[in-house]
């Protein structure tokens, strides 16, 4: 039986590293040719740099490329990225505690639908969101399409029904006396869930905010619907397409784009992956 349990420890050890071989090599291949210029990745791309500090020339003129307005799409990112992850993760987190807490068939039908949202594939409803947008800002004079509140209230609309399904699950394990011992000593309803209920949703909202962050980071096809090519908000993976022109592909500098762009997500990754790992089995274990 030992023996036997050896082998099976060595079949999986030897089939995990063959997966995770699989799974860098793309990345190795980013990181070994954004240090070459475009010549050489076309002509060997899989060898190495014969000089890495070649990285650092092709990050300076990424980043002081004027047609491509590196350095403002970074600040568009980040404005777009922080304010989806602070409106999806406190909305959502109140929306689940609500509708926990409110035992009614209205609550239990807008939970569900709520879930509908992770069933609906994206490329269903992009189209009809587009003209949505438009005639919002036909009807309504508030224009939608290419400004940082459409790409936002887009973000919230794609993002809330897994991260309310998420809450939903943690908060129906909170115990309900802690609420009621807060109500007796004179807490609103405001007070109870930003003074009790938030600090125990700490796992939850890490790991919404990290699955969250890698997602609207690098997504492509949300910002190029919603905000348009040529636009002055462009957030960074719309800035790397403008690398691969009709004629000319400029592969030195995609490479080192897309590895500017990995690389704040990977830090926080790994610096926040222990909280991820908690906050998906924490509501399952309670």
């Amino acid at each position: 039986m030992t023996s036997k349990r050896k082998y099976v420890t060595i079949g999986l050890t030897l089939l995990t590293l063959i997966l995770f071989i699989f799974t860098m090599f793309p990345f190795f291949i980013v990181v070994i040719n954004s240090a070459k210029s475009s010549f050489e990745i076309i002509t060997d791309p899989i060898s190495f740099p014969e000089r890495w500090g070649q990285i650092l020339d092709n990050m300076s003129e990424i980043w002081n490329s004027e047609s491509v307005r590196y350095s403002s799409s970074v600040v568009s990112s980040v404005v777009i990225t922080t304010l989806s992850l602070a409106t999806i993760s406190i909305f959502s987190a109140m929306a689940a505690w609500v509708l926990v807490r409110t035992k009614s068939k209205l609550s239990t039908f807008i939970f569900l639908f709520f879930l509908s949202g992770l069933i609906i594939p994206f490329q269903v409803v992009m189209f009809p969101l587009v003209s949505l947008f438009r005639n919002i800002n036909e009807i309504f004079d508030i224009k939608m399409l290419r400004t940082y509140h459409g790409m936002i209230l887009a973000y919230i609309g794609f993002g809330a029904p897994l991260a309310v399904f998420m809450f939903h699950g943690f908060i129906k394990s909170i115990p309900k006396e802690l609420e009621e011992a807060a109500t007796i000593d004179g807490c609103s309803k405001p007070q109870i869930f930003f003074l009790i209920i938030m600090p125990i949703l700490k796992p939850i909202f890490v790991t919404i905010i990290i699955l969250n962050a890698i997602w609207i980071w690098n997504d492509f096809l949300l910002p190029q619907l919603i905000l348009g090519v040529g636009n002055d908000i462009q957030t960074i993976p719309l800035a790397i397409a403008n690398f691969a022109g009709s004629f000319v592909k400029k592969w030195d500098l995609i490479m080192t784009a897309v590895l500017m762009a990995a690389i704040p997500i990977i830090i926080g990754f790994l610096l926040l992956q222990k909280h991820i790992i908690k906050g998906m089995v924490a509501g399952s274990i309670k």
